[in-house]
């Protein structure tokens, strides 16, 4: 498909209005775009509705409207069935279109997203993200973005208003999400190590906030800790100043382990460290912190006696 003009200001859809999608969603609105949006949860449409957009009943439907589409999705499951499910994008997709997935799922069905959307005469590009929901409430998040580079324009125009980095990564787009995938095994692991070192250090009588400041200007700094700190009252701003609320939820960062673990197994790659984190996850899921930001790992740290 050749690339189009840019149609600034046209309609865009948007599906996936969660804690990453709502911000991005919004920051589309804040650019000026007419946004037609859809969730599977009608509560998180109401907000939307408020603000000016269109809301639809299902996937098919923002298709129907929009030639221009961005989904954030949670999982590979609700991937599949809001791009080829029987309400899905697909059964109504328009020759041309653009579809710019941000979800992170396995790269294998993101492939095959791809070549479903590539048969209805439109264009899948691949754009996932990194930041977390405070980058995307500024607009500062990273896209890397895989596909028809001839498309990569008409992506930018659109991702630009949600990001403040997007890079054109080529046309694999398998290679992006199993980057994406290795950078959230990192951070899960990183987060981990933070809390234990956190908890280690209050316990041995330190002041949270001198021995976060003392681990910023040390070699241990690292993201965790200087920038989305896991424990209480050491930072504004961040999940764990609020009850560990909002975020990016310990079921999420559970799912991508999984991801992680079934690549480390199909390539037989050694990942000890990602395994313990994704079993340490799966706890925290199963004992009740499922829907909490995944730097409440240092509040179940301090909490399971049995660890």
């Amino acid at each position: 498909v050749c690339s189009r003009a840019m149609a600034s200001k046209t309609p865009v859809g948007f599906i996936g209005l969660g804690n990453m999608g709502n911000p991005m969603a919004k920051n589309l609105l804040k650019h000026g775009y007419p946004v037609i949006a859809y969730d599977v949860f009608p509560e998180a449409c109401k907000e939307f509705q408020d603000l000016g957009a269109q809301v639809t009943d299902s996937s098919a439907d923002v298709a129907e409207r929009a030639d221009r589409i961005i989904t954030m999705l949670p999982s590979n499951s609700n991937a599949i069935e809001v791009y080829t499910g029987a309400n899905g994008i697909l059964k109504k997709v328009k020759k041309g279109s653009l579809l710019i997935d941000s979800s992170t799922i396995d790269p294998a069905v993101s492939k095959e997203l791809a070549k479903a959307v590539e048969k209805m005469g439109a264009v899948f590009m691949d754009a996932p993200v990194s930041g977390g929901v405070g980058a995307a409430r500024a607009g500062n998040l990273t896209f890397m973005v895989g596909g028809v580079e001839q498309e990569f324009d008409a992506a930018k125009e659109l991702l630009t208003c949600m990001g403040s980095n997007v890079v054109y990564c080529g046309e694999v787009l398998t290679y992006f999400q199993a980057a994406k995938i290795c950078n959230n095994m990192l951070l899960a692991i990183s987060m981990i190590g933070t809390a234990e070192a956190m908890n280690l250090g209050i316990r041995l009588g330190l002041d949270p906030k001198l021995l976060a400041k003392i681990l910023n200007m040390s070699s241990g700094r690292c993201w965790s800790s200087d920038t989305y700190n896991p424990v209480p009252g050491v930072m504004e701003g961040v999940p764990s100043a609020n009850n560990y609320q909002g975020g990016f939820g310990t079921t999420l960062m559970a799912k991508d382990l999984g991801l992680a673990q079934i690549s480390a197994t199909n390539t037989k790659t050694p990942v000890p460290l990602g395994s313990q984190a994704h079993q340490i996850y799966r706890m925290m899921c199963a004992k009740g912190y499922a829907l909490k930001d995944f730097s409440a790992v240092f509040q179940f740290l301090r909490e399971e006696e049995t660890l």
